[in-house]
């Protein structure tokens, strides 16, 4: 069973807002490693030669010289589906065999639901003998191309293949946190809890074993050194482990039944929003997600629920298409039934007019919970694949009014409020130091301040661009509808394929996480 503590007391956390300035503090941060610090790190995607500076050093370089100096280097990578369905089978194992060759070890692992990933972005960094300097890095920004970008937007110039809509270079925006403290020793237990499961790494996969072992691959974890202390605690933050983890045959050593904590704990946080719920989402899907959001609504006539969503799915096809299409479509329309007038949903722009892809997975509850994490608002990071997030609840209260906008005594808390209002700022086009705050702090001024750029923008679009354009990069969202006929075959596939359920059946018929 986990040894995760539900809670971490005395951390800092600080959000990192988008990729080149979370690949930059990696950079700093592993570079100082010496000979017997620990590196481990979980990924979804890894490209070996993902620059992580405009000049380098590339992941692979980074992590190969680390272990070259004698830092323990263990990492795991899904396996991923082939290349040629647009995943990274060919870039995860050409990392792993890099960083392994240079005295690291990073395995394959295959220890999923049949149809699903291992989808956690971890890095965890130890000093057993300055564990003051321990750092963790969590959240939803992936090894590899396409993720370096910074608030300008203008994209990495290494790509990974999209839709077209989003241009030769698609502008990214997502979030990483960093977090030092004792929550680091959690995400290290996390991190150990995978590595040390004895399920093994090709499981249920004949064909892949077969291609390991003919190219001699690494197909048993090697042990790990002692887990050092849990860091001294440094700052006010409460830091909480969240994680997905589907039912598997066999099942995880530390998760039998799987977990779904994730889950668990953003219907605990919503179901206590009074005025905000601000979600930043790749895909926002799923009705049993999206109910959670219409009964919040329902219960609290003044609660606005505000999504910042893609424009476009990140693919194109007659078939990719219409299935990533009907599950928001869906979502939201329930969402919209609820509370019509209290749900606002955007998407976003750079300055030059190109839809900027939001892989960002946050949510802001009336500014006093918050988590970012790898999970989407869907069924499939609830219950199907892995995944890790970090909910942050601050022992600082923020002074500015309203200084208890839910009205349960809870009280805004200075990491919350701060991270929305960064994001804010930056979508908005405001000082990023604050000095343009007035109408962004109180839910129902922040909503209607939003709500009436968003709207400049769009009739800016509409009447042809004349004049110049107004400041926000967001833009109301409009969903295709899709017709009956294209729904009809889309919303099986949907569910099936691309939204599956990975609870045990008992949970399933009750309808809980």
């Amino acid at each position: 069973m986990s040894e995760l503590p539900v809670w971490a007391g005395g951390n800092l956390a600080e959000p990192l807002i988008h990729g080149a300035a979370y690949f930059d503090r990696l950079v700093d941060e592993v570079s100082a490693l010496e000979a017997g610090d620990h590196l481990f790190f979980t990924d979804w995607r890894g490209d070996p030669d993902q620059l992580l500076r405009p000049d380098g050093p590339t992941v692979a370089q980074l992590f190969a010289q680390a272990a070259q100096r004698g830092v323990v280097v263990k990492g795991l990578i899904w396996r991923s589906h082939l290349d040629a369905l647009a995943y990274s089978e060919a870039e995860n194992r050409n990392l792993s065999e890099t960083v392994s060759a240079a005295g690291g070890e990073v395995l394959l692992d295959q220890r999923v639901r049949r149809g699903g990933s291992h989808h956690q972005k971890l890095v965890v960094l130890r000093h057993p003998r300055a564990p003051e300097r321990d750092v963790a890095f969590a959240g939803g920004i992936d090894l590899c191309h396409s993720r370096r970008d910074d608030a300008g937007h203008r994209g990495d110039r290494q790509v990974v293949q999209m839709s077209a809509r989003y241009g030769q270079r698609p502008p990214w925006h997502d979030v990483q946190l960093a977090v030092r403290g004792p929550v680091v020793g959690a995400l290290d237990t996390a991190f150990r809890e995978r590595w040390t499961d004895p399920m093994p790494l090709d499981s249920e996969n004949p064909l892949a074993y077969l291609r390991d072992r003919l190219r001699g691959s690494d197909l048993r974890p090697d042990p790990l050194p002692d887990q050092p202390a849990d860091p001294p605690p440094c700052g006010p933050h409460h830091v909480q482990v969240l994680r997905t983890y589907p039912v598997v045959r066999p099942r995880y050593s530390f998760a039998p039944d799987g977990e779904r904590t994730v889950a668990r704990g953003y219907t605990k946080a919503v179901r206590r929003a009074r005025r905000l719920i601000y979600l930043e989402d790749q895909y926002l899907w799923s009705t049993e997600v999206a109910d959670l959001f219409a009964r919040a609504l329902r219960d609290s006539p003044d609660l606005h629920l505000v999504a910042v969503v893609p424009r476009y799915p990140d693919v194109d096809g007659r078939l990719a298409l219409p299935p990533n299409s009907v599950g928001r479509e869906q979502a939201l329309s329930l969402c919209e039934r609820a509370a019509p007038d209290r749900v606002h949903v955007f998407d976003l722009e750079n300055h030059a007019g190109t839809p900027v892809y939001v892989h960002a997975k946050v949510c802001v509850v009336d500014d006093v919970w918050a988590s970012v994490g790898s999970d989407n608002f869907n069924r499939r990071s609830w219950t199907h694949d892995s995944e890790l997030s970090c909910a942050v609840l601050d022992d600082t209260r923020d002074g500015r009014a309203p200084t208890d906008p839910g009205g349960l005594g809870d009280g805004a808390r200075v990491f919350a409020r701060e991270l929305r209002l960064r994001l804010w700022r930056e979508h908005l086009d405001r000082d990023p130091e604050g000095g343009e705050d007035a109408d962004l702090i109180d839910p129902a001024d922040a909503v209607a301040a939003i709500t009436a750029a968003a709207d400049a923008l769009r009739r800016w679009h509409d009447s042809g661009r004349v004049g110049p354009r107004p400041p926000g990069r967001l833009l109301p969202h409009r969903p295709e509808r899709l017709p009956w006929y294209t729904r009809a075959w889309a919303l099986p596939a949907y569910r099936l394929v691309y939204d599956p359920d990975g609870r045990p059946l008992r949970a399933r018929r009750a309808g809980t996480w």
